[in-house]
């Protein structure tokens, strides 16, 4: 669907996002081609509106009213990221400040040969010269963000394994945002080539410095990030995708993902910070046998806003897609789940499942909801499904009965929720982290 609207505050808003890029890092003579083509395709886009279909149920409206300025270069102390760093990882660590890759920062040592880990400019040369198959190529380029973010980004995060490489640890990739005294657009950009029988966990996470806990009001911002990922033949992929912005924050971020033949992809959302996020996550396959898991946790409260939307298009027999999306919504928070699986008369033999199920614990709370099976093969096994309720009285009545208060026992329904997420993410400290955010959030609301 066309992105174009006829309102022309909108038109001048993008504009005006538009004006703040940057000159790159490093490598211009590879990344200005690909700004250049981007900037030149926003002439013909606008920022939708709630009258686009794919935006009806998520107002941008308050975005549109901040006047954004270029994301400043910051110098960090790494005591100041420290809260956000993985014990699994305390060598395999990339880190990138306001979109600029951080050297001084990042902890490499124990990455393995075969990964390359870091920003464009000490990619190898023959993998650089393979960059232009990879960068900017999924489909999907022409929605309104993603060219932006195109036709902005300043510096380049590349992961990249060779054929056969299995990576033991988790690589972590931390995404720090640190807002001055005005609001700031950062554009963070990822690339990931998982190439022939690799393997690889992978921890994405989006951060601010605000102390405490990361829904705090602080200074604006507005985070729009791309991620491309690449997986060849018989790749497994383990993407943990974290979003912790800051509660004053903006955050519209694109995950978009190749699966050749036999490949494995699971992609793990958790979504808590932002006061509106959006994230697009999109899979395409362009082989047979590929599997295909994603689960998500939303846990929003306040005023938030937060949307899923996932495309899964199957073109390729004897493949499986399984999503659970889960999500938890206090006070005044507005959730909005739209996934679509689309399996195509060659994809015989697929087998999809999808399900969203909703947990309100305010009478304020709201969610829309939109899962879609689009099928046109016939020899499938599919099922989608959505449930939205509140918690169950008679439950909360029952661990009453055994000698808990109600407080306490509304927390550990809560919890049970979101444990069948939890429970799958690869890595134990971001399970117990996240867990402590649900009991913490669940108590206020």
């Amino acid at each position: 669907m066309s992105l174009k609207t006829i309102s022309k505050n909108n038109v001048t808003s993008l504009a005006e996002l538009v004006k703040l890029r940057q000159p790159v890092v490093s490598d211009g003579a590879i990344l200005n081609p690909i700004r250049d083509r981007h900037q030149a395709r926003l002439d013909e886009l606008a920022l939708p509106t709630t009258r686009d279909e794919a935006w009806r149920f998520t107002d941008l409206s308050e975005l549109t009213g901040v006047n954004f300025a270029p994301a400043p270069s910051i110098n960090l102390e790494a005591s100041q990221i420290e809260v956000n760093q993985l014990p699994e990882a305390p060598e395999s660590r990339l880190v990138f400040v306001n979109g600029r890759y951080s050297d001084r920062l990042s902890q490499k040592d124990g990455l393995p040969e075969g990964l390359y880990a870091g920003n464009l400019a000490n990619l190898p040369q023959d993998q650089k010269a393979k960059l232009g198959d990879y960068l900017a190529k999924q489909p999907g380029q022409e929605e309104v963000f993603t060219a932006l973010n195109s036709a902005s980004f300043q510096d380049l995060a590349v992961i990249w394994l060779r054929r056969g490489t299995v990576v033991e640890v988790p690589l972590q990739l931390l995404f720090v945002s640190v807002p001055e005294d005005s609001a700031m657009l950062t554009q963070p950009r990822c690339l990931v080539v998982a190439e022939a029988n690799s393997h690889l966990t992978f921890v994405e996470e989006f951060v601010s410095t605000v102390e405490g806990c990361p829904d705090s009001q602080a200074v604006a911002y507005f985070n729009n990030a791309v991620t491309e990922i690449w997986l060849e033949d018989n790749a497994e992929l383990t993407h943990v995708r974290l979003q912790r912005d800051n509660g004053s924050a903006f955050h519209i971020g694109k995950t978009a993902v190749t699966q050749a033949r036999d490949s494995r992809y699971a992609c793990h959302t958790l979504n808590l910070g932002s006061q509106l996020s959006r994230h697009n996550l999109d899979v395409y396959q362009t082989g047979p046998g590929t599997e295909t898991t994603l689960n998500g946790l939303t846990l929003i409260g306040k005023a938030q806003t937060s949307d899923i939307h996932s495309t899964v298009i199957y073109d390729h027999p004897n493949s499986t897609v399984n999503q659970l999306h889960k999500c938890i919504v206090g006070d005044k928070g507005h959730a909005v789940f739209d996934g679509r699986v689309v399996v195509m008369k060659k994809a015989q033999l697929t087998n999809a499942n999808q399900l969203n199920r909703n947990l309100l614990l305010s009478p304020k709370a709201r969610v829309n909801t939109k899962p879609q099976l689009e099928i046109v093969a016939d020899n499938v096994k599919c099922s989608h499904g959505a449930t939205v309720s509140q918690l169950e009285a008679d439950e909360v009545f029952y661990l009453q009965s055994r000698g808990l208060d109600k407080t306490t026992s509304q927390n550990l329904l809560v919890d049970a929720f979101a444990a069948e997420i939890l429970q799958q993410i690869p890595v134990v400290s971001l399970q117990t982290a996240i867990a402590q955010c649900v009991a913490c959030r669940t108590i206020s609301y």
